[in-house]
């Protein structure tokens, strides 16, 4: 049983709703659907009952959370009494962060855990170019940015992380989900849903321009707020198609959706790194590590 997985739990359990605990603790909401789900298995109980409307405690989850509430004030006050006796604060590490990087993410929350536990991580989910402006000055220490422009901030160096591929997300039982991969042109009959493209314009474009090269132009249909709910929609059977991060399609537990990759090449956005260009930190040389490590990626 980890803390993480215990936080991750309480924050569900106060916002009955995975996609507004998720924003809440600045993760991928697979992520924590995955831990809460995690935590069930060891403790042998299920906490939660989940539907695509509706997230309430299970009588095992009523006993637990009192438990659970107090595990993380104690261990927040061990670790504030320790801090006071060594009279100095742990080092903060500010990191900005943008949708989709699911295990990724986790996998480096895990490794600053295990490598660096003095090191206290905050982080920060703002839109892309305030989050470049507090990096420029200071406030944030190093922001993932997807498709990073390095002439856009002559003031930021960006360093390359990794390429993330999307796949197209599909009603179960639609007929091109017994397709290994799902060619674009396949799409343009049905209805594209997806995010407004003030929350996510270099995905949003991408997706558009691949459907303009394919000789269509996709039929919107209504906008969701967050993943949970456009998946949930996908679910419902009515024809309809959107796209999601493959890496966190391998977290979601959904039998209503399925996910394939896309058949064209290009269907992936850069991730990098944007830090200042006279950043030297220790906490960045440990993050540059972890989020090249593909060890500890395989082992999720």
């Amino acid at each position: 049983m980890e803390l993480r997985q215990l936080r991750y739990f309480v924050t569900v359990a106060e916002e009955l709703h995975f996609g507004r605990a998720a924003e809440r603790l600045h993760i991928a909401q697979p992520a924590v659907s995955q831990q809460v789900q995690r935590l069930e298995r060891e403790l042998k109980v299920q906490l939660l009952e989940r539907s695509p409307r509706k997230v309430s405690l299970t009588e095992a989850g009523i006993r637990f959370l009192p438990g659970a509430r107090a595990v993380l004030a104690a261990a927040d006050q061990a670790r504030a009494s320790v801090a006071e006796l060594a009279g100095e604060r742990a080092t903060v590490f500010r990191i900005g962060t943008v949708s989709g990087l699911g295990e990724r993410l986790d996998a480096v929350l895990d490794g600053f855990a295990e490598r660096a536990p003095q090191v206290r991580v905050e982080l920060v989910a703002v839109p892309v170019q305030e989050r470049m402006r507090q990096v420029a000055d200071g406030r944030l220490d190093v922001a993932f940015v997807r498709s990073p422009a390095p002439g856009e901030s002559p003031e930021l160096d960006f360093l390359p992380a990794w390429e993330d591929p999307l796949v197209v997300a599909l009603p179960a039982r639609h007929a091109l989900v017994e397709q290994e991969a799902v060619r674009i042109a396949d799409l343009a009959a049905l209805p594209l849903r997806m995010t407004e493209r003030r929350n996510h314009p270099a995905l949003v474009d991408l997706v558009l321009s691949a459907c303009q090269r394919a000789g269509f132009e996709p039929t919107p249909a209504p906008a969701a707020g967050n993943l949970q709910d456009t998946l949930a929609a996908v679910g419902t059977g009515i024809p309809m198609w959107t796209v999601i991060y493959a890496s966190n399609a391998r977290l979601v537990h959904n039998s209503r959706v399925a996910f394939r990759p896309f058949a064209e090449p290009g269907m992936s956005l850069p991730i990098g790194l944007a830090v200042r260009a006279d950043a030297v930190s220790p906490q960045l040389n440990l993050l540059v590590e972890l989020i090249h490590d593909k060890d500890r990626l395989s082992q999720r």
